[in-house]
């Protein structure tokens, strides 16, 4: 499984077909949904679908969104999840403290992401971050958290996408996947939307369906100039000579040289 994983795949635990379709569509995650996706009265069909295609190991990393730990369906969701040998982490909705991640973790010994979808969330998105070692993200539910504020503007929310991408690297966490572009046909509108979320810090992206993950993967992953550059910065860095100028007149530190090495590491990715 790849350390750097650029595409996640949501798709809704109460239909069986389209999850065993997503399983094979060449996403890096695909993320069961047993939230919003599923209507109140496909909850527990959805719960014990999902359940049963995940008593077996899967061919890739498969994380379950769970429903919101203060609603009356999270329980059972974690009981269900807790052990079964097809589960790589479990995404919490709607996390708007540390003491909800930390009652979460005392019961499950899988990797857990917390969601942020209120402004009450990205108040605390620190906290939330450093909870416990239990916790491996952190990202932005964008639609519940545009519905909160209130925001009519794309760019109303770039605010809060920043705090959430430094609360992520405060807390030593891997930078957080963009939150899903909603409209499918959109492509255009998709990948200029990731080359802004690229600027901003983050890496890779949410999907709802499989035509977006190629346009996420290809907005993610270095260009060909990026990669060119990134080899003469660590290649010029191996001549030990501390802060240097390159014969382009581009100035190379400590700090230029470890995003190159990430650049390459991200190119190489399996």
């Amino acid at each position: 499984m790849t350390p750097f994983p650029l595409t996640w795949l949501y798709v809704p635990g109460d239909r069986p077909h389209v999850v065993a379709k997503a399983l094979a569509c060449g996403a890096d995650v695909v993320v069961i949904d047993l939230e919003d996706a599923v209507a109140p009265d496909r909850k527990e069909y959805a719960r014990d679908a999902t359940a049963e295609l995940l008593s077996e190991p899967q061919p890739v990393r498969v994380h379950v969104r769970v429903n919101g730990t203060e609603g009356p369906w999270a329980a059972a969701d974690l009981r269900a999840m807790a052990e079964l040998p097809g589960v790589s982490g479990l995404r919490l909705p709607k996390v708007t403290s540390a003491e909800e991640v930390v009652r979460v973790a005392r019961g499950t010994g899988l990797a857990l992401y917390a969601l942020l979808e209120t402004a009450l969330g990205i108040e605390r998105a620190y906290a939330i971050a450093t909870a416990h070692p239990s916790l491996r993200g952190i990202s932005l539910g964008e639609a519940d958290l545009r519905a909160d504020l209130g925001v009519r503007e794309d760019a109303g929310l770039d605010w809060t996408r920043s705090r959430v991408v430094v609360a992520a690297r405060a807390a030593g966490l891997a930078p957080p996947p963009q939150s899903v572009h909603p409209d499918i046909r959109d492509l255009e509108g998709l990948a200029a939307s990731c080359a802004h979320g690229r600027a901003l810090g983050f890496l890779g992206r949410a999907a709802i369906h499989p035509r977006q993950l190629p346009i996420i993967e290809r907005a993610y992953l270095p260009t060909e100039a990026e990669l060119e550059q990134a080899e003469k910065i660590v290649k010029a860095a191996t001549n030990d000579q501390g802060a240097q100028a390159l014969p382009d007149g581009s100035f190379i530190d400590a700090a230029v040289v470890t995003a190159a090495q990430r650049t390459l590491s991200l190119a190489n990715r399996p």
